[in-house]
């Protein structure tokens, strides 16, 4: 019980310090976004959550308006569909970071397995399988530091039931840490 209150507490503390910090990037952001293409600012998707309920994840617009809703692995050539600001956000994951705020409403953590895509069903089943949905997803995770879109489902699904199963302390601050420079590389990103 402590252990889900630091955690807890750790994602509203950390969640409030990142968006502060980056003020700048929230004005900047959605200005660069309405004089690249016409559309919305922010892209509201439902994610499936912890126990597999689905919420509503946030995230700043990067495809073109009318894009097909598929996962990224699903659709064809899906980088086109990009618009400029929108590969950048990409690049770096500025994409993401709207979801502090799912953080803050106590909809996903830090870490922890990234949230399904409704069309990942092969994700999601082997999820509910392992019982690796028993917890919020997470901003990052062990599979994101350990080849992101680059490893299979399969193996996603394996380093999220080591995540879950054999946690240990500062196992979260470790996971942080490697995924500034994996962002930074943009190692195994789509």
């Amino acid at each position: 019980m402590a252990g889900i209150f630091f955690k807890r507490t750790f994602d509203i503390a950390f969640s409030i310090i990142i968006i502060l910090l980056l003020t700048p990037f929230w004005i900047i952001i959605p200005i660069l976004i309405k004089l690249d293409s016409p559309g919305r600012i922010f892209f509201i998707q439902q994610r499936v959550g912890k126990d597999s309920e689905l919420f509503n994840m946030y995230k700043f617009r990067s495809m073109k308006e009318g894009t097909v809703d598929l996962p990224a692995e699903k659709m064809q050539d899906h980088k086109s569909q990009y618009t400029r600001i929108g590969g950048l956000l990409r690049r770096f994951s500025l994409d993401e970071l709207p979801q502090l705020f799912n953080i803050l409403k106590g909809d996903m953590s830090v870490v922890g397995p990234r949230p399904s895509h409704l069309g990942q069903t092969d994700q999601i089943a082997l999820r509910k399988k392992l019982g690796t949905d028993r917890v919020k997803p997470g901003l990052t995770g062990l599979a994101q530091v350990s080849g992101r879109d680059a490893i299979t489902v399969e193996e996603k699904s394996e380093y999220d039931k080591r995540y879950v199963f054999e946690h240990r302390p500062f196992m979260d601050l470790v996971i942080i840490l490697k995924t500034i420079p994996v962002v930074l590389s943009f190692k195994g990103g789509n």
